[in-house]
Protein backbone atom coordinates (compact mmCIF):
# COMPACT_ATOMS: atom_id res chain seq x y z
CA UNK A 1 0.00 0.00 0.00
CA UNK A 2 3.08 2.21 0.23
CA UNK A 3 2.52 3.42 -3.43
CA UNK A 4 -1.33 3.94 -3.06
CA UNK A 5 -0.68 6.55 0.22
CA UNK A 6 2.80 7.88 -2.17
CA UNK A 7 0.56 8.84 -5.12
CA UNK A 8 -2.43 10.06 -2.45
CA UNK A 9 -0.23 12.64 -1.36
CA UNK A 10 0.93 13.79 -4.44
CA UNK A 11 -2.59 14.44 -5.39
CA UNK A 12 -3.26 16.08 -2.67
CA UNK A 13 -0.19 18.65 -2.76
CA UNK A 14 -1.42 19.37 -6.35
CA UNK A 15 -5.10 19.85 -4.78
CA UNK A 16 -6.75 17.42 -6.94
CA UNK A 17 -9.57 15.05 -5.41
CA UNK A 18 -9.16 11.41 -5.62
CA UNK A 19 -11.11 8.29 -3.87
CA UNK A 20 -9.01 5.96 -1.58
CA UNK A 21 -11.40 2.52 -2.02
CA UNK A 22 -10.23 -0.03 0.51
CA UNK A 23 -11.72 -3.83 1.78
CA UNK A 24 -12.20 -3.35 4.98
CA UNK A 25 -14.37 -6.67 5.12
CA UNK A 26 -14.37 -10.15 3.27
CA UNK A 27 -16.10 -13.47 4.01
CA UNK A 28 -15.33 -16.96 2.37
CA UNK A 29 -12.93 -16.65 -0.22
CA UNK A 30 -12.14 -13.31 -1.85
CA UNK A 31 -9.00 -12.29 -4.20
CA UNK A 32 -8.14 -9.72 -1.79
CA UNK A 33 -8.10 -9.41 1.97
CA UNK A 34 -8.62 -6.64 4.00
CA UNK A 35 -6.65 -3.47 3.37
CA UNK A 36 -6.36 -3.72 -0.03
CA UNK A 37 -6.55 -0.24 -1.78
CA UNK A 38 -7.39 1.26 -4.67
CA UNK A 39 -6.37 5.21 -5.80
CA UNK A 40 -8.87 6.60 -8.17
CA UNK A 41 -7.54 10.08 -9.42
CA UNK A 42 -10.00 12.87 -10.79
CA UNK A 43 -8.55 12.02 -14.48
CA UNK A 44 -9.68 8.52 -14.11
CA UNK A 45 -6.24 6.60 -13.30
CA UNK A 46 -5.44 4.30 -10.41
CA UNK A 47 -2.92 2.89 -8.29
CA UNK A 48 -3.21 -0.24 -6.48
CA UNK A 49 -5.61 -3.02 -6.98
CA UNK A 50 -8.77 -4.40 -5.26
CA UNK A 51 -8.01 -7.31 -6.77
CA UNK A 52 -9.25 -7.53 -10.10
CA UNK A 53 -12.17 -8.38 -12.42
CA UNK A 54 -16.05 -6.90 -12.80
CA UNK A 55 -15.91 -5.94 -8.83
CA UNK A 56 -13.27 -3.48 -8.81
CA UNK A 57 -14.20 -2.34 -12.48
CA UNK A 58 -17.44 -1.57 -10.48
CA UNK A 59 -15.86 0.72 -7.44
CA UNK A 60 -13.90 2.59 -9.93
CA UNK A 61 -16.78 3.48 -11.87
CA UNK A 62 -18.62 4.51 -8.61
CA UNK A 63 -15.34 6.30 -6.94
CA UNK A 64 -15.22 8.19 -10.47
CA UNK A 65 -19.19 9.31 -9.96
CA UNK A 66 -18.30 10.29 -6.44
CA UNK A 67 -15.60 12.44 -7.80
CA UNK A 68 -18.45 14.11 -10.29
CA UNK A 69 -21.10 14.60 -7.83
CA UNK A 70 -18.86 15.42 -4.44
CA UNK A 71 -21.05 12.88 -2.68
CA UNK A 72 -19.83 11.41 0.84
CA UNK A 73 -18.51 8.37 1.76
CA UNK A 74 -19.81 4.85 0.95
CA UNK A 75 -19.50 1.41 2.31
CA UNK A 76 -20.83 -1.40 -0.74
CA UNK A 77 -20.94 -5.36 -0.48
CA UNK A 78 -20.16 -7.48 -3.58
CA UNK A 79 -21.18 -11.20 -3.21
CA UNK A 80 -18.67 -12.86 -5.30
CA UNK A 81 -21.63 -15.39 -7.37
CA UNK A 82 -19.78 -18.56 -9.08
CA UNK A 83 -20.90 -16.73 -12.45
CA UNK A 84 -19.18 -13.58 -11.79
CA UNK A 85 -16.29 -15.62 -10.75
CA UNK A 86 -16.04 -17.69 -13.62
CA UNK A 87 -16.69 -14.43 -16.07
CA UNK A 88 -13.40 -12.98 -14.52
CA UNK A 89 -11.65 -16.12 -13.89
CA UNK A 90 -11.46 -16.06 -10.35
CA UNK A 91 -11.66 -19.57 -8.31
CA UNK A 92 -13.42 -18.14 -5.46
CA UNK A 93 -16.92 -17.05 -4.47
CA UNK A 94 -17.04 -14.66 -1.20
CA UNK A 95 -18.25 -11.32 -0.18
CA UNK A 96 -16.34 -8.63 -0.55
CA UNK A 97 -17.23 -5.61 1.55
CA UNK A 98 -15.67 -1.76 0.10
CA UNK A 99 -15.15 1.67 2.06
CA UNK A 100 -15.22 4.35 -1.17
CA UNK A 101 -13.44 7.32 0.63
CA UNK A 102 -13.63 10.45 -1.41
CA UNK A 103 -10.98 13.39 -0.80
CA UNK A 104 -12.66 16.58 -2.33
CA UNK A 105 -10.48 18.96 -0.04
CA UNK A 106 -6.47 17.99 1.15
CA UNK A 107 -7.55 19.60 4.49
CA UNK A 108 -5.70 17.41 7.49
CA UNK A 109 -5.81 14.34 5.68
CA UNK A 110 -2.88 15.25 3.71
CA UNK A 111 -0.70 15.79 6.64
CA UNK A 112 -2.00 12.62 8.13
CA UNK A 113 -1.11 10.88 4.69
CA UNK A 114 2.53 11.94 4.94
CA UNK A 115 2.92 10.81 8.37
CA UNK A 116 1.96 6.83 7.20
CA UNK A 117 4.65 7.38 4.31
CA UNK A 118 7.00 8.71 6.98
CA UNK A 119 6.03 5.13 9.02
CA UNK A 120 6.86 3.19 6.14
CA UNK A 121 10.06 4.58 5.63
CA UNK A 122 10.78 3.71 9.44
CA UNK A 123 8.85 6.78 10.85
CA UNK A 124 7.09 6.54 14.18
CA UNK A 125 3.89 3.85 13.60
CA UNK A 126 0.54 5.75 13.25
CA UNK A 127 -3.35 4.32 13.04
CA UNK A 128 -6.35 5.67 11.19
CA UNK A 129 -9.77 4.54 12.07
CA UNK A 130 -12.81 5.42 10.17
CA UNK A 131 -16.47 4.93 11.25
CA UNK A 132 -18.13 2.63 8.36
CA UNK A 133 -21.29 1.73 9.77
CA UNK A 134 -23.48 3.33 12.76
CA UNK A 135 -26.78 1.38 14.81
CA UNK A 136 -30.25 3.01 13.21
CA UNK A 137 -30.71 6.27 15.00
CA UNK A 138 -27.47 7.23 15.34
CA UNK A 139 -26.66 10.65 14.16
CA UNK A 140 -22.50 10.31 13.29
CA UNK A 141 -21.51 10.15 10.00
CA UNK A 142 -19.92 7.26 8.61
CA UNK A 143 -16.52 8.08 6.86
CA UNK A 144 -15.63 10.16 10.06
CA UNK A 145 -11.92 9.43 11.23
CA UNK A 146 -9.70 9.39 14.08
CA UNK A 147 -5.98 9.56 13.27
CA UNK A 148 -3.89 7.64 16.09
CA UNK A 149 -0.59 8.19 16.99
CA UNK A 150 2.22 6.44 18.99
CA UNK A 151 2.57 8.19 21.43
CA UNK A 152 -1.19 8.08 22.11
CA UNK A 153 -2.21 11.68 20.88
CA UNK A 154 -5.54 12.01 18.14
CA UNK A 155 -6.59 14.27 15.51
CA UNK A 156 -10.31 14.41 14.98
CA UNK A 157 -12.73 12.02 16.49
CA UNK A 158 -15.43 9.15 15.64
CA UNK A 159 -17.63 11.19 17.16
CA UNK A 160 -18.06 9.42 20.95
CA UNK A 161 -15.38 9.29 23.01
CA UNK A 162 -16.07 5.54 23.73
CA UNK A 163 -15.14 5.22 20.20
CA UNK A 164 -12.17 6.53 20.06
CA UNK A 165 -10.78 4.41 22.97
CA UNK A 166 -12.10 1.32 21.51
CA UNK A 167 -10.15 2.40 17.68
CA UNK A 168 -7.25 3.43 20.56
CA UNK A 169 -7.17 0.40 22.27
CA UNK A 170 -7.31 -1.81 19.04
CA UNK A 171 -4.28 0.61 17.59
CA UNK A 172 -2.22 -0.79 20.50
CA UNK A 173 -2.85 -4.72 19.24
CA UNK A 174 -2.20 -4.23 15.73
CA UNK A 175 0.42 -1.75 15.39
CA UNK A 176 3.32 -4.44 15.99
CA UNK A 177 3.11 -5.70 12.31
CA UNK A 178 1.04 -2.88 10.73
CA UNK A 179 -2.66 -4.98 10.26
CA UNK A 180 -6.24 -3.53 10.33
CA UNK A 181 -8.69 -5.23 11.77
CA UNK A 182 -13.25 -4.67 11.55
CA UNK A 183 -14.76 -4.08 14.52
CA UNK A 184 -18.17 -4.41 15.82
CA UNK A 185 -18.43 -2.21 19.41
CA UNK A 186 -20.85 -3.27 22.10
CA UNK A 187 -22.80 -0.11 20.91
CA UNK A 188 -23.49 -1.44 17.93
CA UNK A 189 -21.16 0.66 15.91
CA UNK A 190 -18.68 -0.63 13.12
CA UNK A 191 -15.23 0.48 13.02
CA UNK A 192 -12.24 -0.10 10.28
CA UNK A 193 -8.88 0.22 12.31
CA UNK A 194 -5.83 0.69 10.02
CA UNK A 195 -2.34 0.56 11.16
CA UNK A 196 1.14 1.61 9.67
CA UNK A 197 4.80 0.74 10.67
CA UNK A 198 7.81 0.19 8.91
CA UNK A 199 8.55 -2.37 6.39
CA UNK A 200 8.95 -5.74 7.60
CA UNK A 201 12.88 -6.59 8.25
CA UNK A 202 14.92 -9.35 8.72
CA UNK A 203 18.06 -9.63 10.42
CA UNK A 204 20.25 -12.75 9.42
CA UNK A 205 23.66 -13.07 11.71
CA UNK A 206 26.09 -15.62 9.99
CA UNK A 207 26.74 -14.81 6.36
CA UNK A 208 26.69 -18.52 5.05
CA UNK A 209 25.31 -20.33 2.27
CA UNK A 210 21.86 -20.72 4.00
CA UNK A 211 21.99 -16.85 4.93
CA UNK A 212 22.87 -16.18 1.09
CA UNK A 213 19.51 -18.27 0.01
CA UNK A 214 17.26 -15.85 2.57
CA UNK A 215 18.90 -13.05 1.49
CA UNK A 216 17.60 -14.02 -1.99
CA UNK A 217 13.91 -14.29 -0.67
CA UNK A 218 13.78 -11.70 1.90
CA UNK A 219 13.52 -8.69 -0.86
CA UNK A 220 10.81 -10.24 -3.16
CA UNK A 221 8.72 -10.36 0.00
CA UNK A 222 8.87 -7.40 0.59
CA UNK A 223 11.89 -7.20 3.81
CA UNK A 224 14.36 -5.39 3.79
CA UNK A 225 17.75 -7.60 5.40
CA UNK A 226 20.77 -7.09 7.04
CA UNK A 227 23.93 -9.04 7.10
CA UNK A 228 26.02 -9.48 10.09
CA UNK A 229 28.69 -11.48 10.96
CA UNK A 230 32.28 -11.17 12.29
CA UNK A 231 34.39 -11.94 9.17
CA UNK A 232 34.64 -9.29 6.88
CA UNK A 233 34.58 -11.59 3.80
CA UNK A 234 30.78 -12.91 4.92
CA UNK A 235 29.21 -9.39 5.18
CA UNK A 236 29.99 -7.17 2.63
CA UNK A 237 27.59 -5.61 -0.16
CA UNK A 238 29.69 -7.73 -2.43
CA UNK A 239 28.19 -10.91 -1.22
CA UNK A 240 25.07 -9.21 -0.41
CA UNK A 241 24.57 -6.10 -2.51
CA UNK A 242 20.81 -5.79 -2.07
CA UNK A 243 21.08 -5.62 1.84
CA UNK A 244 20.39 -3.02 4.02
CA UNK A 245 23.03 -3.01 5.43
CA UNK A 246 26.32 -5.44 6.17
CA UNK A 247 27.64 -5.28 9.74
CA UNK A 248 31.00 -6.69 10.38
CA UNK A 249 30.72 -7.10 14.39
CA UNK A 250 31.13 -9.71 17.22
CA UNK A 251 27.79 -11.55 17.20
CA UNK A 252 26.76 -9.56 20.99
CA UNK A 253 27.63 -6.45 20.02
CA UNK A 254 26.30 -6.88 15.65
CA UNK A 255 22.67 -5.57 16.61
CA UNK A 256 23.27 -2.38 18.47
CA UNK A 257 23.27 -0.11 15.12
CA UNK A 258 20.41 -1.75 13.49
CA UNK A 259 16.95 -0.35 13.98
CA UNK A 260 14.33 -3.13 14.79
CA UNK A 261 10.63 -3.30 16.67
CA UNK A 262 8.19 -5.72 16.61
CA UNK A 263 8.02 -6.16 12.86
CA UNK A 264 11.71 -7.25 12.96
CA UNK A 265 12.69 -10.82 12.58
CA UNK A 266 16.25 -12.24 13.22
CA UNK A 267 17.44 -15.50 12.34
CA UNK A 268 20.39 -16.99 13.68
CA UNK A 269 22.68 -18.62 11.36
CA UNK A 270 26.32 -18.43 12.73
CA UNK A 271 28.97 -21.10 12.03
CA UNK A 272 29.24 -22.66 15.31
CA UNK A 273 27.28 -23.14 18.70
CA UNK A 274 30.06 -20.46 20.81
CA UNK A 275 28.77 -17.92 17.93
CA UNK A 276 25.01 -18.78 18.22
CA UNK A 277 25.32 -18.80 22.18
CA UNK A 278 26.08 -14.89 21.93
CA UNK A 279 23.91 -13.98 18.63
CA UNK A 280 20.92 -15.93 20.49
CA UNK A 281 21.57 -13.27 23.59
CA UNK A 282 21.55 -10.59 21.61
CA UNK A 283 18.33 -11.39 19.28
CA UNK A 284 15.89 -12.23 22.16
CA UNK A 285 17.58 -9.24 24.25
CA UNK A 286 16.38 -7.01 20.98
CA UNK A 287 12.79 -5.72 20.42
CA UNK A 288 12.25 -8.12 16.98
CA UNK A 289 9.04 -9.80 17.36
CA UNK A 290 10.77 -12.73 15.65
CA UNK A 291 13.56 -14.67 17.15
CA UNK A 292 14.50 -18.21 15.33
CA UNK A 293 18.09 -20.39 15.76
CA UNK A 294 19.25 -22.69 13.14
CA UNK A 295 20.30 -26.09 13.87
CA UNK A 296 19.45 -29.33 15.94
CA UNK A 297 17.17 -29.62 19.09
CA UNK A 298 19.94 -30.87 20.63
CA UNK A 299 22.26 -27.47 20.07
CA UNK A 300 19.17 -25.44 20.49
CA UNK A 301 17.99 -26.88 24.15
CA UNK A 302 21.82 -26.21 25.04
CA UNK A 303 21.37 -22.23 24.07
CA UNK A 304 18.12 -22.61 25.74
CA UNK A 305 19.70 -23.59 28.71
CA UNK A 306 22.33 -20.57 28.63
CA UNK A 307 19.55 -18.24 27.96
CA UNK A 308 17.83 -19.37 31.15
CA UNK A 309 21.38 -18.89 33.28
CA UNK A 310 21.60 -15.37 31.38
CA UNK A 311 17.97 -14.59 33.38
CA UNK A 312 16.28 -14.21 29.95
CA UNK A 313 12.51 -14.38 31.03
CA UNK A 314 10.76 -17.72 30.63
CA UNK A 315 7.93 -16.03 27.90
CA UNK A 316 10.90 -14.72 25.90
CA UNK A 317 12.34 -17.92 25.44
CA UNK A 318 9.36 -19.79 24.81
CA UNK A 319 8.68 -17.51 21.89
CA UNK A 320 12.24 -18.54 20.05
CA UNK A 321 11.49 -20.62 16.85
CA UNK A 322 13.88 -23.18 17.29
CA UNK A 323 14.79 -25.21 15.54
CA UNK A 324 13.75 -22.57 12.96
CA UNK A 325 11.54 -23.00 9.96
CA UNK A 326 8.23 -25.14 8.84
CA UNK A 327 8.83 -28.73 8.63
CA UNK A 328 9.33 -28.86 4.72
CA UNK A 329 11.26 -31.78 4.36
CA UNK A 330 14.28 -29.56 2.73
CA UNK A 331 18.11 -29.81 2.58
CA UNK A 332 19.77 -27.47 -0.04
CA UNK A 333 20.47 -23.82 1.61
CA UNK A 334 17.41 -22.74 -0.96
CA UNK A 335 14.91 -25.53 0.63
CA UNK A 336 15.31 -24.53 4.31
CA UNK A 337 15.99 -20.92 3.99
CA UNK A 338 12.04 -21.62 2.12
CA UNK A 339 10.86 -23.05 4.69
CA UNK A 340 12.75 -20.59 7.18
CA UNK A 341 10.96 -17.79 5.18
CA UNK A 342 7.50 -19.58 5.22
CA UNK A 343 8.01 -19.50 9.14
CA UNK A 344 8.73 -16.10 9.25
CA UNK A 345 5.41 -14.80 6.59
CA UNK A 346 3.42 -16.88 8.82
CA UNK A 347 3.92 -15.27 12.42
CA UNK A 348 3.91 -11.90 10.89
CA UNK A 349 0.12 -12.51 9.43
CA UNK A 350 -1.07 -14.93 11.54
CA UNK A 351 -0.95 -17.87 9.55
CA UNK A 352 -0.91 -21.59 11.13
CA UNK A 353 1.72 -22.26 8.76
CA UNK A 354 -0.93 -25.82 8.13
CA UNK A 355 -1.41 -27.32 4.26
CA UNK A 356 -4.73 -25.53 3.17
CA UNK A 357 -5.90 -28.73 1.48
CA UNK A 358 -9.33 -28.94 1.32
CA UNK A 359 -11.18 -30.89 4.13
CA UNK A 360 -13.12 -34.80 3.96
CA UNK A 361 -16.25 -32.92 3.92
CA UNK A 362 -15.37 -30.50 1.30
CA UNK A 363 -14.26 -33.57 -1.05
CA UNK A 364 -17.03 -35.90 -0.03
CA UNK A 365 -19.50 -33.13 -1.62
CA UNK A 366 -17.25 -32.15 -4.75
CA UNK A 367 -16.99 -36.57 -5.21
CA UNK A 368 -20.81 -37.01 -4.73
CA UNK A 369 -22.37 -33.99 -7.12
CA UNK A 370 -19.68 -35.15 -9.66
CA UNK A 371 -20.36 -38.91 -10.07
CA UNK A 372 -24.23 -38.08 -9.81
CA UNK A 373 -24.01 -35.28 -13.09
CA UNK A 374 -21.52 -38.31 -14.90
CA UNK A 375 -24.34 -41.16 -13.96
CA UNK A 376 -27.26 -38.85 -14.94
CA UNK A 377 -29.07 -39.10 -11.19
Amino acid sequence: MQDVFHETAKALERGEACVLATVIQTDGSTPQKPGAKLLVRADGSGVGTLGGGCVEGDIWFAAKTLLRSGGPTEVREYELTEEIAARDGLICGGTMYFLLDPIHEPGDFLGQVQKVEQAYQGGAPVGIATLVRTPEGSELLVGTKLFIQEDGSTQGTLGVEALDQDAAIKFRELIPYGKCEYITTKGGFEIFVETYTTPPTLVIMGGGHISKALAALAQPLGYQFHIVDDRQEFANAERFPDAASTVVADYDVGLKDIAMNANTAVVVATRGHKYDDMAAEAAVRSPAGYVGILGSKRKNLMIYEELFRKGIPEERIRAIKAPVGLDLGGRTPEEIALSIMAEVVAVRLGGSGVSLQMDDRLFNIASEKGKAVSTGS
